[in-house]
């Protein structure tokens, strides 16, 4: 495991690569580090720039051979997203290492979470948080699929179903109590009393009376969070939720 020590001289030798790197006209430090939230399980989250005219792919290479090479990488996937990408790199000792790359026009703070080291930033332009009425649909398409698998018998993927109802139910509860509703983030935040709605929800074992027992613990939370955003709606869903719930009872 990783110290807090080690974290810190790794991303402060980052930092310093990409200060002296005239490809980098701008470097930010992201998430838990720039809200001075870290403890010790916290990765190291980065955002850089690429200034005028310089190539993502080329550079993204030779930084990905930086990481290999001065930090024994293990290994690393891209996760895009609009401008950005995303290159997240695991080091020995279960280290994270999150490097987002950017063009300095789009280089601006995402979220709250932003501490701009060197260079300059554009204006923020903060991601709004998932929509109460797509976690909503999601949550009654997940409903209908893990209806149709348990019938099946197929176990494994009605599991999957029902826990992403609970999963979208729960983060409607996050929006409602302005908590972040992405990752599972805010869940453990939210009011006891709001949980323990879902703590028959769980799979306790692989087989078709236990799912369908939990699936309608789920339904019925889910509901409830939809009436908390919409209550015309959740009056609408209700009845064909009940018919879910009859089918697998």
């Amino acid at each position: 495991m990783f110290t807090i020590e080690q974290r810190a001289l790794i991303r402060s030798k980052i930092l310093k690569r990409a200060a002296n790197d005239e490809r980098i006209s701008g470097a930010a430090i992201t998430g838990s580090g720039a809200a001075g939230t870290e403890d010790q399980w916290s990765d190291i989250d980065l955002a850089f720039a690429l200034a005028d005219g310089v190539e993502l792919t080329p550079t993204l290479s030779d930084w990905t051979t930086y990481m290999y090479t001065e930090h024994s990488a293990i290994h690393h996937l891209d996760v895009p997203s609009g401008a950005w990408l995303y290159r997240v790199f695991l080091l020995p000792g279960t280290l994270q290492v999150d490097l987002a790359f950017v063009p300095a026009s789009e280089f601006r703070p995402l979220a709250p979470t932003f501490k701009v080291v060197f260079g300059s930033a554009n204006e923020a332009r903060l991601v709004p948080p998932p929509s109460a009425g797509n976690l909503i649909g999601l949550g009654w398409l997940y409903a209908l699929h893990a209806r149709s698998c348990i019938a099946r018998g197929r176990l494994w993927q009605a599991e999957y179903m029902v826990t992403g109802v609970r999963n979208h139910a729960l983060a409607l509860a996050c929006i409602r109590h302005g908590l972040p509703a992405v990752h599972g983030r805010g869940t453990d935040r939210l009011p006891c009393e709001v949980t323990a709605t879902f703590d028959r929800g769980l799979v306790e074992r692989l087989d078709a009376q236990e799912i369908a027992r939990a699936f309608q613990v789920v339904i019925d939370g889910f509901i409830g969070e939809v009436r908390h955003a919409d209550e015309a709606l959740a009056d609408r869903l209700q009845h064909t939720t009940s018919q879910l719930k009859q089918s697998t009872g």
